[in-house]
């Protein structure tokens, strides 16, 4: 079995237990788990390719990572439509943000 390390995916778990397995270069987008997924930085998830982000709902977490790919999508466009966030999420999104480092 490979290394998680050196995977090119990792699994982000909310806090209520939904899983979601997305590219490693579209979650690095995201300075905090770009530092937890560094092998230098001996954290767990490191190791394990799997961050438990206990802060983030699954409703949550579901509509950052869309925003990870779509990022990943669009990186090196102009004139890139906004994404479509629901007006009820945007507070949660909002400091999921900050706490993402995004």
């Amino acid at each position: 079995m490979a290394n998680n390390t050196t995977s090119d995916f990792v699994t982000l778990v909310s806090s209520d237990g939904f899983e979601f397995v997305i590219s490693r270069s579209a979650a690095c987008v995201s300075g905090t788990i770009r530092r937890m997924l560094d092998p230098a930085s001996k954290f767990s998830e490191a190791l394990t390719g799997r961050c438990n982000l206990e802060t983030l709902s699954g409703v949550v977490l579901e509509k950052v990572c869309e925003y990870f790919l779509y990022n990943e999508k669009h990186k090196d466009q102009t004139n890139v439509p906004d994404m479509d966030v629901p007006p009820e999420l945007c507070l949660e999104l909002l400091m999921a943000a900050d706490y993402l480092d995004t």
